[in-house]
């Protein structure tokens, strides 16, 4: 292929002013002609009609790395003689052919990935982009600048300067909701991918430009990112060393093994001491659930090395004496799962009563686990001497919304457990028959519970806001699972315009997209089907998620 010459009168920019990307190379503009050539051709013609060998000549293989794609088997013609595959098979060597064409598809395949990693990449770029855009210029986001009005007056008693920061606060993070719902990806996916991107942009040149180029995957750039952020912030050496061990080993080594040998590297480069991270670090201890499959769930916990080693050892101990046991038939993972699970769930006092409505769906707490962990609150981590304990802690309750004719026996439909999902009958029904009270929540009008209330009612009462937990059960911006338990409730009509506190005029909304709602452009919308949807800033339309049970 004839390369292009460069004309030396034509500008080029170190980044296109359409959409800010980089301004591709000669050597990259060749490479995408002569791939597009490729794809385009349909089939490839290796020789030319002069150079096509007889049938008498002597086999030889192809070179290593050159093609031989011949969809037909007629394709190859010299003169008026069609050469048939099996012609072509004699000619080259069957074994040859077929490790030919094994290396074309491999070398069509590093093609792909290339691109797919070079695509990725700018994804991450342009999401960097326009959130540093919107934090540039919110207006497009949230509106005109208040501030620039004479007679302006804060009601909240803010200065400009704040609400100058919580306009383009509030302008990222209406961007962020706008690329989310278009993409179909979560918030915080979105705001991760913009960090990493700013993190190897600015700290990591190497490794970011390996990335751009298609040369690095995603998982690697997304732990180099994640390791290079923990570095001390403005401290350029730090950053510089790490680039430049960790790019070549990224361009070597599989995903999993750059992982340990990227984290050795950060070790290596970081300024601070090891025992100061790790006291800033115990502040981010937690315990979290991940639904599984068939009324399973898994528990995640993040605690300093040697707390989780001690709580393993315990498991791991508790489950070998039970296995001793000559009837015991249970396994040592089922062992360890079952002695934390009550190791867990034990309380000195009685346990608490189940609650199950009589309606037509039910709410039933259940004695169970302790709804707080040893160690919590504003302090330091537990110490083994503190009077909070597990069993000292009050029990908690879980929340089992049962249809009524299912717990009568009359009906299949499945029971749902709050922050989870469906779960088996035989669960259902044990949990409700623990139950010595009962609390009424309503799918159809029945007497006592008020659904519709007047407009002498502003605030949402606990059996109502119980009820849209049912209905409504995470916060009602499309893609956002935040539990309805911890949303503000919403009026769709505003109280003060007339609406009413209803199951109807009411949703749960979290604290971050009730601002959005109020605060910057995006609105809800009724629509005449009595469904709703969000507005974005540029116009989309959004329908609000349906309950996923």
């Amino acid at each position: 292929m004839t390369r292009t010459a460069h004309s030396e009168d034509r500008s080029t920019p170190v980044f296109r002013e359409c959409d800010g990307a980089p301004w591709p190379s000669d050597d990259e503009l060749e490479r995408e002609a002569e791939w597009a050539a490729f794809r385009e051709g349909g089939d490839v013609e290796w020789w030319t009609d002069d150079d096509l060998p007889s049938k008498d000549s002597a086999p030889s293989a192809p070179p290593r790395g050159v093609p031989l794609h011949l969809p037909n088997r007629s394709d190859a013609v010299a003169g008026d003689e069609a050469w048939e595959w099996d012609d072509i098979t004699d000619l080259l060597g069957g074994e040859a052919a077929s490790v030919a064409d094994l290396d074309a598809r491999l070398g069509h395949l590093e093609c792909v990935v290339t691109d797919r990693q070079r695509a990725t990449a700018d994804e991450y770029r342009l999401i960097l982009a326009i959130l540093d855009d919107a934090a540039f210029d919110p207006t497009p986001w949230v509106g005109p600048d208040p501030t620039l009005d004479r007679a302006w007056h804060d009601a909240r008693g803010r200065t400009p300067g704040a609400v100058r920061r919580d306009r383009i606060d509030l302008a990222e993070r209406a961007a962020v909701a706008e690329i989310a719902v278009r993409l179909h990806l979560s918030e915080q996916t979105v705001r991760t991918r913009a960090a990493h991107a700013r993190t190897l942009s600015d700290g990591c040149p190497q490794l970011w430009k390996a990335f751009a180029e298609g040369r690095l995957s995603e998982k690697h750039a997304v732990d180099a990112a994640r390791l290079a952020s923990t570095l001390p912030a403005g401290d350029a050496d730090a950053f510089h060393r790490f680039d430049d061990e960790a790019c070549p080993q990224a361009l070597a080594l599989p995903p999993a093994k750059f992982a340990v040998t990227a984290r050795a590297i950060r070790e290596r480069v970081h300024a601070e001491s090891i025992e100061a991270r790790h006291r800033r670090a115990a502040h981010d201890r937690g315990v979290w659930m991940r639904a599984e499959l068939d009324g399973m769930a898994s528990l995640h916990a993040l605690l300093p090395a040697d707390r989780a080693r001690a709580v393993m050892s315990r498991l791991d101990q508790a489950a070998r004496h039970l296995r001793a046991a000559t009837d015991e038939e249970r396994t040592l993972a089922q062992l360890r799962a079952d002695a934390f699970a009550d190791l867990v769930t034990m309380t000195e006092g009685p346990a608490q009563t189940a609650a199950v409505p009589s309606g037509s769906q039910a709410t039933v707490p259940s004695p169970g686990d302790a709804s707080k962990a040893p160690g919590d609150g504003p302090g330091a981590p537990h110490e083994p001497d503190s009077p909070r304990t597990f069993r000292s802690t009050p029990p908690a309750t879980v929340v089992v919304t049962i249809p009524a004719l299912t717990l009568l026996g009359r009906d299949t439909q499945p029971a749902t457990l709050e922050g989870y999902g469906p779960i088996d009958l035989d669960t259902a029904r044990r949990l409700a028959g623990t139950a010595t009270s009962w609390i009424r929540l309503l799918t159809h009008p029945v007497t006592g519970t008020p659904l519709m209330l007047d407009r002498k009612t502003y605030r949402v009462p606990v059996v109502l806001r119980r009820w849209l937990g049912v209905t409504s059960p995470t916060c009602v911006f499309p893609g956002c699972g935040r539990a309805a338990r911890d949303c503000d409730i919403d009026h769709l009509i505003a109280w003060a315009d007339g609406g009413t506190t209803d199951d109807d005029n009411l949703d749960p909304k979290c604290r971050h997209h009730h601002r959005l709602r109020h605060e910057s452009r995006w609105d809800i919308d009724r629509g005449a089907d009595g469904g709703t949807a969000w507005i974005s800033p540029l116009g989309g339309r959004y329908r609000t998620d349906p309950p996923p049970f």
